[in-house]
């Protein structure tokens, strides 16, 4: 199975700046004027231009907005050092949301993108979760 992570954004640029700049990844190119292919994961990452108030689905009367929102699925991103990672998301742009939690050797934080995303930044002490 080959994943791949799509993100709506109401802004292209901005969110190409934002996602380069906190995980170091790399605008591979841009498909027309409304997505563009970041590189440097281990899942080949979308940003998807849908304008706020568009329709989520056609089989709902939602409308997208970019204020912070839950959602039931959130991306981790992997870091070797969650302060240093803290730090570079911060500047791009990221709120903090949490302190630094500890469980079953590994730490995280969570925060929300600028565009309202949630996600979290885990530090592992082994290569996953541990106990």
């Amino acid at each position: 199975m080959n994943l791949l992570i799509n993100i709506d954004v109401p802004d292209l640029q901005r969110a190409i700046d934002f996602y380069t700049s906190a995980f170091n990844l790399q605008l591979n190119r841009q498909l027309d004027d409304d997505v563009a292919e970041l590189a440097g994961a281990s899942a080949t990452i979308y940003l998807l231009k849908k304008d706020e108030g568009s329709a989520c689905s056609k089989y709902s009367t939602e409308t997208r907005h970019y204020q912070r929102h839950w959602t039931p699925i959130h991306f981790d991103v992997v870091v070797d050092d969650i302060w240093q990672a803290t730090e570079r998301v911060v500047s791009a742009g990221a709120i903090i949301e949490s302190e630094c939690s500890e469980w079953l050797h590994s730490k995280c934080i969570t925060f929300s993108d600028p565009f309202g995303h949630g996600f979290c930044l885990i530090e592992f002490e082994k290569d996953t979760y541990s106990t």
